[in-house]
């Protein structure tokens, strides 16, 4: 790799439409911008993403200039009928004008490199760097098997950036030699957590510390599942531990009433949140398990703290990639996976042998560590400047 360290680095991130999409890129983009300050020199980054989209708004409040581009998503289907919709078609037909936008960009700010993440909206983005301004790009993957954009893309790639291990086998063996195993790029604050400070901010003082912690989280919005799931347990969950329970907004007053009849002993061990901000980290220092989704980024987090986890994967994530995800770290005796259909029995029966038994909470958390990159931001970064000569 070059080691100049004279002059600044220009940088085109492009990925969204989801959180796991875009906040690796976020986490990527501020290591980067660290790791040139302390050699002093500057990052120059542009985002290229949808308009009026999550990554519009997280480049807007991080300061980091921002290019529009027409977009094409497709709804996948097992019929292929079904994948030849008007709505399919009508949006496959903006993919051109997307790369046309998004060529103007890049010959505008002309990047050392395009970093791309996934999401639909890094197809014309990734088309545009490769095949008509002959950027180097990096195709980032969060989860265990390349979405559908990053499959797209890969082919032209000059790095291929991936999480997991059991990725590389997955991939067509042309492109195996320029792939790297990174990880996941996880959010700094995450390692920073401390539990007395989530107590003292969940102003959760019946906690009985003898006992241990639950962190129950559907995501921002929350999960009906999970929660329903939960709520049909309540009573005997919280005869074996203390609960942190992220319902999401929308879901609160329901819970408050499905736990009207605990003792007052269960009640000061139960902690009913609609969402989890900026003490998330000392949330996730408390727990000793969690119980959650199975999204890419969670998996990162979870496996990079060692966290014995209960995952209960959304059956309608794109490619079925939360299944795929949860599986492969089950297979590894790293979590505990629920698949399909689950009932309350299934989550006791998944639950209670990780709280009663200490030993084994220690080993699937050891495990999970296993697994875990945290640094795999650093390792990102690694492959965007070699990827770009710097």
């Amino acid at each position: 790799m070059d080691t100049d360290t004279s002059g600044g680095f220009r940088l085109i991130v492009t990925g969204g439409g989801t959180g796991g999409h875009t906040y690796p890129a976020l986490t990527a983009v501020r290591t980067l911008q660290a790791r040139l300050a302390a050699q002093g020199r500057a990052l120059d980054v542009m985002w290229v993403g949808k308009a009026g989209s999550l990554e519009e708004r997280v480049a807007g409040a991080e300061g980091i200039a921002f290019s529009a581009v027409a977009t094409g998503k497709i709804r996948r289907s097992k019929n292929l009928l079904r994948m030849l919709s008007p709505a399919n078609v009508a949006d496959m037909s903006r993919v051109p004008l997307g790369i046309l936008q998004a060529r103007r960009a890049i010959n505008r700010f002309r990047p050392d490199v395009v970093l791309a993440t996934g999401g639909y909206v890094a197809v014309p983005v990734g088309v545009a760097a490769t095949r008509l301004c002959r950027v180097p790009l990096v195709v980032h993957e969060q989860t265990v098997r390349l979405g559908l954009a990053n499959r797209a893309l890969a082919g032209a790639a000059s790095r291929i950036a991936v999480s997991s291990e059991s990725t590389v086998p997955l991939l067509p063996e042309a492109v195996r030699t320029s792939t790297v195993v990174t990880g996941n790029p996880v959010r700094p604050e995450v390692f920073t957590g401390q539990p007395d400070k989530a107590l003292q901010a969940l102003g959760s003082l019946g906690f009985d510390r003898r006992l241990p912690t639950v962190y129950v989280t559907g995501g921002a919005q929350g999960s009906q599942q999970i929660n329903t799931l939960v709520a049909d347990v309540l009573p005997w969950l919280l005869e074996q531990a203390n609960v942190v329970h992220q319902c999401g907004p929308d879901h609160v007053e329901g819970l408050r009433q499905r736990a009207a009849g605990l003792s007052p002993e269960q009640v000061g061990r139960y902690h009913l949140t609609g969402y989890v901000g900026a003490e998330l980290p000392d949330v996730l220092a408390l727990a000793d398990v969690v119980i959650s989704r199975s999204g890419a980024g969670t998996l990162a987090e979870l496996t990079a703290l060692g966290k014995a986890a209960v995952f209960i994967p959304l059956a309608t994530s794109a490619g079925n990639e939360q299944a795929h995800n949860a599986r492969h770290l089950a297979e590894g005796g790293a979590a505990v996976a629920l698949l399909d259909e689950v009932t309350p029995a299934e989550l006791r029966a998944a639950v209670g042998p990780l709280l009663a038994d200490p030993l084994r909470r220690a080993d699937i958390a050891e495990r999970a560590r296993a697994h875990g990159r945290p640094d795999a931001a650093e390792r990102l970064v690694d492959v965007v400047l070699d990827a770009a000569g710097r």
